[in-house]
C-alpha cells in the first residue's frame, strides 16, 4: 500500500513524506534539516529510506532543509531548471550527481514511485504540483495556488488522493492586520487558495470518485483549522456528500504530522 503523511504544512514550512515498498520520497522540505528527521522518526520511518526530494518552488518555506539533508545524507534533490536557477544559492553546495532536473509535464521514476508535475499558478519562478503514480494509483499534492483553473483541475481529477491548500478565509484576510500590498498578493491569481474555493473543488473531485483529502497550508493569521474543515464540509454538504462517512477529510497542520494514509 502506498503510505502517505503531511509531516509539517503552512506559511512556516512544508513537507509531505509519501512511500511504497522499499521507495521513499519527500515532496519539499521546508523546516530544518533535524525537525524532518524527528518527524520521520515520529511515525516510525528514518531519514536513511528517503531516496529523493521533489521541490514545489523555491520560497523559504518549501526548501530550508533540503540543502542540508541532501548533504548530510545523500539525498537527490529534484527540481525543474528554473526553480534550481532560484534556489541554487538558499540550498547551499549540493553536489553535481544529486542535482535531478525534471521539467513541469515530464514524468521521471524513483524506484517504484513515478512522478510528473504540472504547472500552478504562485508568484514563483516555475512553480509546480506533483501527481503521483504508483501501479494505477494517482494521488496529487498542490498547494500555492492563486487561483483554480481548468488545466490544474484536470491534474487534480482522477487522484486517490489530494493535498488540496485550503489558506484562507476571505474575510479574515481583508479585515486582519496584514498591509494591504500582502493582502493583495494573497488574494491575488498568483497568491494562495481560500476556504471556500478549496470547497468547491473538493466537492468537485469528491463528486467525481476522489476520496481521501487532505486541507493544506493554512495560514497562521487568517484562518484556523475548523473554519477550514467547516467550510469544506458545508460545499461537500451541499451536494449531499457526507464528509464523515462517504470520504476522509483531514486538515493538515503546520507544526505536527497529519494521519497516515494508506492507498
Amino acid at each position: 500500500m502506498i503510505k502517505v503523511c503531511s509531516l509539517f504544512s503552512g506559511s512556516s514550512g512544508n513537507c509531505i513524506f509519501v512511500s511504497y515498498n522499499d521507495t521513499a520520497i519527500l515532496i519539499d522540505a521546508g523546516v530544518s534539516g533535524r525537525r524532518i528527521e524527528a518527524a520521520l522518526a515520529g511515525i516510525g520511518e528514518s531519514i536513511d529510506k528517503i531516496e529523493a526530494i521533489f521541490i514545489t518552488h523555491e520560497h523559504s518555506d518549501h526548501i530550508s532543509g533540503a540543502g542540508i539533508l541532501s548533504r548530510r545524507h545523500n539525498i537527490p534533490i529534484y527540481a525543474n531548471s528554473k526553480t534550481w536557477m532560484a534556489m541554487r544559492s538558499e540550498l547551499g553546495k549540493i553536489k553535481p550527481e544529486f542535482i535531478r532536473l525534471v521539467e513541469p509535464g515530464e514524468l521521471t521514476t524513483v524506484g517504484d514511485i513515478a512522478i510528473k508535475s504540472f504547472p500552478i499558478p504562485h508568484d514563483a519562478v516555475c512553480p509546480v504540483g506533483y501527481n503521483i503514480f504508483v501501479n494505477d494509483k494517482k494521488l496529487t499534492i498542490a498547494t500555492d495556488i492563486g487561483h483554480m483553473n481548468n488545466e490544474l483541475l484536470c491534474n487534480l481529477e482522477k487522484s486517490e488522493m489530494v493535498l488540496l491548500e485550503s489558506n484562507h478565509d476571505v474575510e479574515m484576510l481583508k479585515t486582519g492586520r496584514y498591509p494591504w500590498p500582502l493582502k493583495q498578493r494573497i488574494l491575488g491569481d498568483k497568491g494562495h487558495l481560500c476556504n471556500d474555493m478549496a470547497g468547491k473543488v473538493v466537492a468537485h473531485l469528491a463528486k467525481c470518485g476522489t476520496k481521501k483529502f487532505l486541507l493544506g497550508h493554512l495560514s497562521k493569521e487568517n484562518n484556523f483549522p475548523e473554519l477550514a474543515y467547516r467550510t469544506v464540509c458545508n460545499a461537500l454538504l451541499d451536494i449531499k456528500i457526507n464528509p464523515e462517512k462517504d470520504i476522509y477529510l483531514e486538515v493538515a497542520l503546520r507544526d505536527r504530522a497529519s494521519n497516515i494514509l494508506y492507498i
